[in-house]
């Protein structure tokens, strides 16, 4: 590691993750867009969105998943596959408009994670948060959103993901993510200003595309950490509590395949059946296919078949 890149990396520090304007911002983050969610439930009872809003919605739904999903986790932080410089910076700016935390951080996180799962050390573990149905209900409110006020942002960047703090590109995005947090809730107001003509109007629209949204696919996503290490069924034996949750893989984009992600961490398709709904990997096959990526990591059938015999020897 030189010595530029060191002092241009942001350290990890406590403190700095623990601060009160860290939390306030999370709160805020976490609040705003479910005020947002009751507020476009009262609206869409009394007719008052378009289908311009809804259209819209799932656009920017689909492409800030895409960017956590195949951007942030399976390319950034797994390399499951390579792609060209502009395709990775793009994925990341998408991944960060999904307003889950600046990419770098999010990926040494994540790495944390696998290095620690469900163990002391793990940023979001469900588990050993006590016992009974007390203990269980405060662990999965820890790894689902009470993590993001206490255990966010404390890998070591230098540590976990140290070929991110090398990338002037990536760095520069990284520190970018406020201005691209809020650029993912002007844009569609101006969309909505533009297209309907009035303030109302882009404020509807900012309210679907950009708040509801984030709700969305916040929810989502958090699902992995808590339901997916909790709730649901096991293929594979891993060191950990991972599971699979395929009612939650459309709106995962195939996420909550997560005990298979755990058995093969550096797979690039979480669905490893054919039954096992998983747009991410489908993304990246039509990547493949036109040639935006390679060096795609598969799993072979055979290799699943002695990982699961392993558990039942």
């Amino acid at each position: 590691m030189t010595t530029n890149v060191g002092a241009l990396a942001e350290p990890s520090h406590s403190g700095a993750a623990h601060s009160r304007a860290h939390q306030i911002t999370n709160f805020l983050a976490m609040v705003l867009p479910f005020g947002a969610f009751v507020a476009a439930l009262f609206l869409l009872w009394g007719s008052l969105v378009t289908w311009i809003d809804i259209v819209a919605l799932a656009v920017a739904y689909t492409l800030t998943c895409i960017g956590i999903t195949v951007g942030f986790h399976r390319l950034l932080t797994h390399r499951s596959f390579q792609t060209y410089r502009p395709v990775r910076y793009t994925l990341a700016v998408l991944g960060t408009l999904a307003v889950e935390g600046s990419v770098i951080k999010w990926v040494a996180d994540h790495r944390k994670h696998h290095d620690h799962t469900d163990e002391e050390g793990d940023p979001h573990s469900p588990h050993g948060n006590g016992d009974g149905v007390l203990g269980a209900l405060k662990g999965l409110w820890h790894a689902h959103v009470g993590w993001l006020f206490n255990t966010v942002g404390q890998a070591d960047r230098l540590r976990y993901a140290p070929d991110l703090v090398k990338d002037r590109g990536m760095r520069l995005i990284d520190a970018a993510d406020k201005p691209l947090m809020l650029a993912g809730l002007v844009i569609p107001f101006l969309v909505g200003l533009l297209v309907k003509g009035t303030v109302t109007g882009g404020l509807l629209t900012l309210l679907w595309v950009g708040l509801v949204r984030v709700f969305l696919l916040h929810h989502a996503t958090f699902s992995i950490n808590s339901i997916c290490h909790f709730f649901g069924r096991r293929r594979f034996p891993t060191d950990d509590h991972s599971t699979n949750v395929g009612w939650l893989s459309l709106a995962t984009f195939g996420e909550s395949w997560h005990n298979n992600h755990h058995a093969f961490p550096t797979s690039a398709f979480h669905g490893l059946r054919r039954r096992e709904l998983d747009l991410g990997g489908m993304f990246i096959s039509a990547m493949e296919r036109l040639g935006l990526a390679w060096e795609v990591v598969r799993v072979s059938p055979e290799r699943q078949r002695e990982k699961a015999a392993a558990g039942t020897a």
